[in-house]
């Protein structure tokens, strides 16, 4: 765990939008990887396979607390706490996160390990799709994103 600590920060980052967020989801995959370790078999890349129950553990959180958030009425003052942490940020890291955070839970997954620098096939495995698949909708989201920000993806 120690050597992938970056990986389990990354997705943290990238599916919890505030710090109490993402210490919560950071305790919910690692209590999933502890449960899952006997099942993992020792002829995979445990980064990929850290990768995928760390994704597959985001997905449904971020599910679970989009549902719980319809119910919650937000504390004004907390929402600009979240503004004044983004206006911190480079303006283009603060653009590029904006754009991440609005795609759909596989998409944001998608984007995550592209940025990371993974190979269309590490991708495939992680996501358990095709790498013709992961390069159809990393081009897809490219021209999205693309037209969401004129000017700035490029």
């Amino acid at each position: 765990m120690e050597e992938h600590k970056r990986l389990l920060y990354k997705v943290c980052r990238t599916f919890g939008r505030e710090p109490a967020d993402r210490d919560d989801l950071a305790q919910e995959i690692t209590a999933q990887l502890w449960r899952a370790f006997p099942s993992f078999d020792e002829r995979a890349v445990f980064s990929t396979w850290m990768y995928r129950v760390a994704l597959n553990v985001a997905i449904s959180y971020q599910r679970r607390e989009r549902t719980r958030a319809r119910y919650v009425i937000s504390d004004d003052e907390r929402l600009l706490e979240i503004a004044d942490e983004r206006e911190d940020m480079a303006p283009a890291l603060a653009a590029m996160f904006a754009l991440i955070d609005r795609q759909e839970p596989l998409n944001k997954a998608l984007l995550l390990l592209y940025l990371d620098g993974q190979s269309h096939r590490q991708i495939a495995l992680v996501l358990g799709i095709s790498e013709h698949n992961v390069a159809t909708k990393l081009n897809r989201l490219k021209q999205a994103m693309r037209a969401d920000a004129p000017g700035r993806m490029r």
